[in-house]
């Protein structure tokens, strides 16, 4: 293989250990070596550490991530695409993903998160999909840090740039706020869109002969090796990797959008996949493993931003804005002509061939020629150690922590304080989520929801996890990870259809980290196949933690559902004065894990709340039916700071009060927070009717025009706030946080 004259030479990559640096194991290099039947060049070294990284080919993961359950009558596309696909009838389909972009936007908070936005937009319009929404969920360390201050703000910032530029809305998502992300903050993205069964692509390189073609933004040298950087744990040298953090372009990614969507109308189109992580090495091998074939490409034609960049950079370059196509041979001018139309690059740059190689010239000689299922399907795979900690043991068999909670109006209003509690106003206000003016229900309610243009139908969408129930039991707050999504749909009048999960979890190296990574998704299979939600995508991030500590098991659930009717579309808010108000399902002294034990004690430990499936289950079936029914005027479900923060979320701006009274202990019967559980109110007219279709509904109280909280037992009265005072705490908090001197 010829050599480029400041290149190291493949007997010095060998002889100085240079793979190492990239990313690769002795163990690896050694693998590669055999592959090929000779040492690799500096080239095919950089191909296989980007492809063979964690970011890339799962190595540690893949073994685990075979549990989770893929198919179901209404799956259109699993796994393995740019992203899942369901079908919604009509010969209409939603397709959705979630993805990280969490060691960028430790360094470059901005960028970091807005080219998150980016890749997970062009994953969804690379099937065909029109996105048609955007959420999020996102983790950071103490509001008190001034250094967390910024990375909040900067990568809220990222976030709303990136959407609002490309006109798609910011719909939902979720926040919280935890010492163990002070270090490494968590940024996942999710797209949301919408698709005719017709018009789905696939990623594959299919027809021997056939044209392979570059299109959208040049490529430069950003976001070299940020598949690597993605794999490895962040330290305090981790801004020096800066370069390895990619610059978005929302204009740029709006005209290759409305490029892509004309595309996949043209019958030229023979597959279609964005260029993401590891850029043009990831699509071009994916592309021709997927179809059992091989790709040349001619590196001198791809179009460059930067002057005498090296085929090692233009192939590892992780620039945004960018596709490769597969055209049938012959019909490039077509391609050319609909990109020329919207500004962008469009180039042949290689053909499809028969031999299942990744070939690249440059200047007239190869300078890599690599098999590609080497680099795509046959990236080792790891089996790691597993081992259950030890402080799993001592939460499982401690006492049970009981909270002292003296003052019951104090505890309320402090717990709305909380910032992974308090309104996230702070943030959506920046975000635009009414454009292209389909947004039903805005961010603040349990789920987000979205019409389907030209029917009555809507789509509900919502992020969830509660990292500090997987901290103390994995398997357990793996289950409540998606019994909560879906309960957030049902709540909003819709049927769950399927998940999309973003793993985050420290070092997989470390046995402890791999045990809760195993026992978070047996507890998310078990509940994805009770509740018939299955995952039809995904993304894995690994590494995050810093010298200090991993970040608590993050495995974050988006989840789709669909609402037949717009009418049925429920919020949280009370409605009506005189409603008659319910919790469905009993609490019982279930604090550990609980926003009150984080708020008293500063630390989670214990066991967490126990959830029954079958349980679950039936009591968001029959939610369901009577929010169709026309029983049900608000539903929400009671998380965070249990029966407490759910009335009182139900009360803001609405101008009402409620009038409520509880039997047993009130701390728990307030602040517990039992699973399965939620508020509703309903039409006097209709409680006869709710209570018959609801087995577990207990009557409570009625919302009543005075703005005050008012709960008493059978004694005496133990709460009594203005519904002022309780806005104020909730709505100021996150606000006085990021204007506070520190």
């Amino acid at each position: 293989m010829p050599l480029l004259h400041h290149e190291p030479s493949p007997e010095l990559i060998y002889g100085d250990k240079i793979y190492r640096q990239m990313g690769l194991s002795d163990k690896e290099y050694d693998m590669v070596q055999d592959l090929l039947g000779r040492k690799p060049n500096y080239t095919e070294t950089g191909l296989f550490s980007v492809m063979w990284s964690e970011h890339c080919s799962y190595k540690t993961s893949k073994p685990v991530l075979k549990r989770f359950p893929t198919n179901g009558d209404h799956v259109l596309q699993g796994p393995g695409e740019g992203a899942g696909i369901v079908d919604i009838g009509d010969e209409q389909a939603v397709v959705f993903k979630i993805e990280s972009h969490n060691h960028p936007s430790a360094i470059e908070p901005y960028q970091g998160a807005a080219t998150g936005v980016g890749g997970i937009i062009r994953d969804v319009f690379s099937m065909g999909a029109r996105p048609v929404a955007l959420l999020n969920s996102l983790r950071f360390g103490e509001l008190t840090s001034p250094r967390v201050k910024y990375l909040f703000e900067q990568v809220v910032a990222g976030i709303a740039g990136y959407g609002n530029c490309m006109g798609i809305p910011t719909v939902g998502g979720e926040i919280q706020f935890d010492p163990c992300y002070n270090g490494n903050p968590l940024v996942n993205a999710m797209c949301v869109g919408l698709i005719d069964h017709k018009d789905i692509q696939v990623g594959q390189a299919k027809g021997i002969g056939n044209t392979v073609m570059y299109v959208g933004a040049a490529t430069g040298r950003d976001g070299i090796h940020g598949a690597t950087f993605a794999s490895e744990e962040l330290t305090d040298q981790s801004d020096e990797k800066r370069p390895a953090v990619q610059v978005g372009d929302p204009f740029m990614e709006k005209l290759l959008l409305e490029a892509c969507l004309e595309l996949v109308k043209c019958d030229a189109l023979v597959g279609i996949q964005d260029m993401g992580a590891a850029g043009l090495t990831s699509s071009s091998s994916e592309m021709a493993s997927k179809a059992g074939v091989g790709i040349r490409m001619d590196l001198d034609r791809i179009p460059q931003r930067e002057t005498e960049m090296t085929p090692y950079e233009m192939m590892l370059s992780e620039s945004q804005e960018r596709m490769l196509i597969v055209v049938k041979k012959g019909r490039e001018d077509e391609i050319q002509e609909i990109f020329e139309k919207w500004h962008l690059h469009a180039v042949a740059v290689g053909e499809v061939i028969e031999e299942k190689v990744l070939r690249l010239e440059h200047h007239g000689e190869m300078v890599a020629d690599v098999p590609v299922d080497a680099l795509a399907e046959e990236a080792p795979v790891y089996h790691m150690p597993s081992e259950e900690p030890e402080i799993y043991q001592s939460f499982q068999s401690g006492q049970p922590w009981m909270p002292q909670a003296d003052c019951l109006d104090e505890t309320l209003i402090n717990l709305l304080k909380q910032p992974t509690i308090a309104s996230k106003e702070w943030v959506y206000n920046q975000y635009d989520h009414m454009v292209q003016t389909n947004t039903v229900v805005t961010p603040g309610s349990d789920a987000a929801v979205v019409r389907v243009r030209g029917t009555k139908k809507a789509l509900a969408m919502t992020t969830d996890c509660n990292a500090k129930y997987l901290y103390l039991d994995p398997e357990v707050g793996g289950k409540i990870a998606v019994a909560e999504a879906a309960r957030n749909i049902v709540c909003s009048g819709g049927r769950p259809l399927a998940i999309t999960d973003c793993l985050n979890f420290g070092n997989p190296e470390k046995p402890e980290v791999f045990w809760q990574i195993e026992k978070a998704v047996d507890g998310m299979s078990e509940a994805c196949r009770t509740l018939e939600t299955p995952v039809i995508s995904g993304n894995v991030s690994l590494y995050n933690e810093t010298t200090k500590r991993p970040i608590d098991p993050t495995p974050v659930v988006g989840m789709v559902g669909l609402i037949d009717d717009v009418a049925h579309v429920t919020t949280v808010s009370f409605k009506n004065e005189g409603d008659a108000i319910y919790v469905i399902g009993r609490a019982d002294n279930e604090f550990e894990g609980s926003a009150l034990q984080l708020m008293l004690e500063q630390k989670a430990s214990g066991r967490p709340p126990q959830i029954d499936l079958a349980i679950e289950t039936k009591r968001q079936a029959q939610l369901l039916q009577a929010i169709k029914s026309g029983s049900v005027r608000s539903a929400h479900d009671i998380s965070d700071g249990g029966l407490g923060v759910a009335l009182a979320e139900s009360l803001m701006d609405t101008g009402f009060g409620a009038e409520i009274e509880l039997t047993g202990d009130p701390v728990t019967a307030l602040f517990s927070e039992s699973q399965s559980r939620f508020l509703v109110s309903v039409p006097q007219s209709e409680q006869a009717a709710f209570e018959k279709l609801v087995d577990d509904a207990i009557y409570l109280g009625q919302v009543t025009n005075q703005p005050s909280l008012k709960v008493a037992t059978e004694n005496e009265e133990i709460l009594n706030l203005n519904v002022t005072d309780l806005e104020h705490a909730w709505k100021g908090a996150i606000s006085c946080f990021m204007t506070k001197e520190n």
